[in-house]
């Protein structure tokens, strides 16, 4: 079955040219190169095929080749390892040309060099070409395309990705998209989310609709509550200045969150093709009841980590950071309440929780089943009495249904218990990494798991009000939390109920 699904995806896709802005960036070395030689690994690339690096710095072929040896070895997994011949194979199909990104002349020395390639190596111009690129640079970038033509589809199809983030506010996501839109048809243009392209996101969908004893209890009338926790174990880093511009606001819960709670309340399609699918995501987004400027500190709680002894070793604060502010107010840590004003959905509170430095990288989604309605049980419970559906999305991905059993034994003592289901334990197919899963999607013209227009402005249009009241009103608390913990404590509060609290997710997936 798995060697027929790759077939069939090879067959669809056609000889092209992948053009890479930014190609000696960190983005390329670390995820697109090793993705697009594992795509070479796995024999779905087409047969004529090439892969065109445009940086600024100036270097011949051969140096450039060498450089994409050097990175493969190092971050393509042991592929690169494993098969030396399939990697110096995999080099022929790699070119450069220097472009640098604020030289208009430079495009047109690229579309010369495109012209040439394509027509020595017998490949029509089927082109796709990858914003791996600060975003200040993307409406120059677009521009400086058009005005040598290659938007046009005359002689092949013309495809761009663009990496997040799409704006910096609703403003600014509309008017980027104006000037793109300018010269680029929207079916033209990929906003890629990564976390969208994991399979474990994608088997949200699966789950819910491929299975009788899940939809059916999907909506307001079984589910209490939804709980959504990405966390990161490490501090920013290196990206200092990029995050204190950011925030986890901007960073985390404007694109990739609020698309997995898309992904999570989204209506059934009436057709599994990417207009509708996408269309019912769009359609959460637009139904997200908004956060007024009032409403921000009883829904929203922001946090910033602090300096931390951690096993004897201190751990920076987030002020203490390269290139970020000593009196910086950027939210390392955030929680808030959602609702979904529809019918589904209807009162029923989503919660998100994201942040840095905190005791466990994870992502997951746990949905709260209401109890039931007569619970002769529930003082014999030695857990809570709840039932949950967690999909974990990494790491140790996998799908747990957790439910109250009878303790062996006399009398009716219950205890909480799961039946769990582990991706590893499909240990003959192999689960594609995220950027592997969205070029392949690119190239074959599938839109499906990319974010199109008005799911961009519908997710910064439910965010801008909130980013707009910290801006404003200096009485909004920012919290601080010390590291390895899972932020601060005020998160809790907004639950409104004492006895309810976060799940504490696992490294190891289990229910607790």
């Amino acid at each position: 079955m798995e060697e027929s699904i790759k077939k069939a995806r090879k067959n669809s896709v056609e000889n092209q040219i992948l053009v890479i802005f930014g190609s000696n960036g960190d983005l390329a070395k670390r995820k697109l190169l090793p993705a697009i030689f594992q795509l070479y690994l796995d024999n779905l690339l087409p047969e004529n095929f090439a892969v065109i690096g445009a940086g600024s710095q100036e270097k011949d072929e051969e140096t450039n080749r060498n450089d994409v040896n050097s990175t493969l070895l190092e971050f393509a997994n042991t592929g690169a390892t494993e098969f030396p011949e399939k990697l110096t194979s995999f080099l022929t199909y790699v070119y450069y040309q220097k472009v640098h990104n604020q030289t208009e002349e430079d495009f047109g020395s690229l579309k010369t060099y495109i012209d040439t390639l394509s027509s020595k190596l017998n490949i029509p111009q089927n082109i796709i070409f990858y914003f791996s690129i600060p975003p200040f640079l993307y409406e120059i970038v677009a521009a400086s395309m058009v005005k040598f033509g290659m938007n046009t589809e005359d002689n092949g199809w013309k495809r761009i990705i663009i990496e997040k983030p799409f704006g910096y506010s609703l403003d600014t996501a509309i008017d980027l998209d104006k000037k793109i839109r300018s010269g680029f048809n929207e079916d033209q243009i990929y906003r890629i989310d990564h976390y969208l392209g994991k399979e474990t996101v994608q088997n949200i969908m699966v789950t819910r609709f491929s299975n009788g004893f899940f939809e059916p209890i999907w909506n307001r009338k079984y589910v209490d509550r939804v709980e959504i926790t990405a966390s990161e174990k490490i501090g920013v880093g290196s990206r200092g200045g990029y995050y204190d511009t950011s925030g986890a606001m901007r960073d985390m819960v404007q694109n990739h969150l609020l698309q997995v709670l898309a992904v999570v309340a989204m209506e059934p399609p009436s057709i599994f093709d990417s207009e509708s699918i996408r269309n019912e995501s769009v359609k959460v987004l637009q139904s997200l009841r908004p956060i007024k400027p009032t409403e921000v500190t009883e829904n929203v709680v922001r946090g910033q980590y602090i300096e931390t002894m951690v096993d004897e070793v201190i751990q920076k604060g987030y002020r203490q950071e390269k290139d970020v502010a000593p009196n910086s107010k950027t939210e390392t840590f955030l929680a808030m309440r959602i609702f979904v004003d529809n019918w589904r959905w209807g009162d029923v509170p989503f919660y998100i929780r994201t942040g840095k430095n905190l005791p466990e990288h994870v992502t997951e989604v746990v949905i709260h089943l209401k109890p039931a309605p007569h619970q002769l049980f529930k003082r014999r419970c030695v857990a809570q009495s709840t039932n949950m559906i967690i999909l974990r999305i990494n790491p140790d991905a996998g799908v747990a249904v957790d439910f109250g059993m009878k303790i062996p034994g006399a009398g009716y003592k219950v205890q909480n218990v799961n039946m769990a289901f582990h991706y590893s334990d499909l240990a003959q197919n192999k689960i594609s990494e995220a950027y592997e899963r969205l070029l392949l999607d690119c190239m074959i013209g599938d839109s499906t798991l990319y974010a199109r227009a008005d799911a961009v402005k519908a997710s910064w249009k439910f965010v801008d009000p909130i980013i707009q009241a910290w801006k404003n009103n200096p009485d909004i608390p920012l919290y601080f939390y010390e590291g390895n913990t899972w932020g601060p404590k005020e998160a809790n509060a907004l639950f409104g109920d004492k006895e309810l609290k976060w799940r504490a997710p696992f490294k190891k997936f289990k229910t607790d």
